[in-house]
C-alpha cells in the first residue's frame, strides 16, 4: 500500500476538512480527493462520510485511523533505528575479557556514555577462550593476552604491562621493597594452565628460566583473581600482570621484581570480515583510550 496515501488519509482525518487538508499538504483539493477514493477503492470500504457541509469518519475509517497512525510511528521509529544501526549508534556488541585491567574498565565507561543504545555484553573469558569465540562469530570483541593476525583475525596493543609478585603479607619476603628473582627458587608458584593463553605463560616460564628459576607450580588456576585469591590462603605465591594490582584482596601484597620483565602485552582482537560499524565504533574509543593512557604512564 502506498505510504503517501495513507499520510494523505491521516491529514484529512485530523482536518475533517479537504481544503484545510490540501493546504498543510501544499497541494491542490482535487488531487487529494482523488487520492482518497482511489484508498478507499484499493480497500474496498468508504472511510468518510462527506456532505457540502461536513465531513466525518466513517466507523471504518476511525479503525483505519488508529491502525494508520501507529504503522506511520512504527515506521519512523524504524527508519530512525536503520539510521542509527548504520552509524555504529545502536545495536548489540558482545564482548570478552580477560580480566578487568584499567583500559578495559576505561573503554567500557568511555563507549557506555558515548552510545548508550548500544546494548554490551560482556563475558569473561580465557585468551584461548576468546580467540575460539571470535572464531565461531560468538563474540565481537575479545581482549587477549596474545597477538592475532591472520586470515581470519585482528589485533592491536591496547595495553602495555609489566609483571608484579603477589605474595601473601605474612610472607618473609613482604618486608622486601623488591623481590630479586633468584630468590622465587623452590617457592611452591600458583598459575594457570598453558591451554588457557600460552602465549603468556610462555612468556612467564621463558622469563624465569634465563634468570635461572625454574618454577615449582604446585596449583593451576584459570582467572587471575582466582589465583590471588589462592595466595591469600598461604598456598603459595604468583606472578600477575601489573593491572591485577588494582584488586585489593585481603591478606596479599604485590611487589615488584628486582630485574627488568618483559612487557605484557593486552590486545584487542576482532574479525577481520566483520564490518559491523558497532565494531568499528568501539574500536575507535579503545584506540582513544590507549591513546591516552599510554600519554598518562609516560608523565
Amino acid at each position: 500500500m502506498d505510504i503517501r496515501k495513507i499520510r494523505y488519509f491521516i491529514m484529512v482525518a485530523e482536518e475533517l476538512n479537504f481544503s484545510r487538508a490540501a493546504e498543510r499538504l501544499r497541494m491542490a483539493q482535487p488531487p487529494l480527493s482523488q487520492e482518497i477514493r482511489k484508498l478507499e477503492e484499493e480497500l474496498g470500504v468508504q472511510l468518510f462520510h462527506r456532505t457540502k457541509r461536513m465531513v466525518e469518519l466513517t466507523d471504518a475509517g476511525k479503525i483505519f485511523l488508529a491502525g494508520s497512525q501507529q504503522m506511520l510511528l512504527q515506521l519512523e521509529r524504524t527508519i530512525e533505528e536503520t539510521q542509527l544501526a548504520a552509524e555504529g549508534k545502536i545495536g548489540n556488541l558482545v564482548i570478552g575479557f580477560v580480566d578487568s585491567t584499567e583500559i578495559v574498565i576505561e573503554v567500557l565507561n568511555v563507549f557506555r556514555e558515548r552510545f548508550p543504545k548500544i546494548n554490551l555484553m560482556l563475558r569473561e573469558m580465557t585468551t584461548e577462550q576468546q580467540i575460539k569465540a571470535l572464531n565461531e562469530k560468538q563474540i565481537h570483541i575479545g581482549f587477549i593476552r596474545s597477538n592475532q593476525n591472520n586470515e581470519i583475525l585482528s589485533s592491536e596493543v591496547c595495553s602495555e604491562e609489566s609483571l608484579r609478585v603477589v605474595l601473601h603479607q605474612d610472607h618473609p619476603f613482604a618486608k622486601l621493597s623488591e623481590i630479586p628473582v633468584e630468590l622465587l627458587i623452590g617457592e611452591p608458584f600458583i598459575l594457570f594452565p598453558r591451554q588457557m593463553g600460552s602465549n603468556f605463560y610462555d612468556l612467564i616460564i621463558s622469563y624465569f628460566w634465563e634468570h635461572g628459576v625454574n618454577l615449582n607450580v604446585v596449583q593451576e588456576a584459570i582467572q587471575m583473581h582466582t589465583i590471588v585469591n589462592l595466595v591469600a590462603t598461604g598456598m603459595g605465591v604468583s606472578v600477575v600482570p601489573s593491572s591485577v594490582e588494582s584488586y585489593k584482596r585481603p591478606g596479599v601484597i604485590y611487589k615488584k621484581i628486582q630485574q627488568t620483565t618483559p612487557k605484557v602485552n593486552l590486545y584487542v582482537g576482532w574479525r577481520k570480515n566483520d564490518t559491523s560499524a558497532v565494531v568499528e565504533q568501539f574500536l575507535t574509543v579503545v584506540r582513544e583510550v590507549y591513546s591516552l593512557l599510554h600519554l598518562d604512564h609516560q608523565k
